[in-house]
């Protein structure tokens, strides 16, 4: 899948980097700002405490 994204994106290798990161972060971010606390407040057992008990 990475070599994939990274053979289609354009420009020279140094800004094809500069893309791919850029574009890891983006993906992290957006998990982090709506795909986690989604999560956490849709899925029930993910509320449990794994220390009690």
């Amino acid at each position: 899948m990475y070599p994939w994204i990274f053979r289609h994106l354009p420009g020279p290798l140094f800004l094809r980097i500069i893309e791919a990161v850029l574009l890891v972060g983006l993906v992290v971010a957006a998990l982090f700002l709506w795909v986690f606390p989604w999560a956490a407040e849709t899925f029930s057992f993910l509320d449990r405490d794994p220390g009690i008990g």
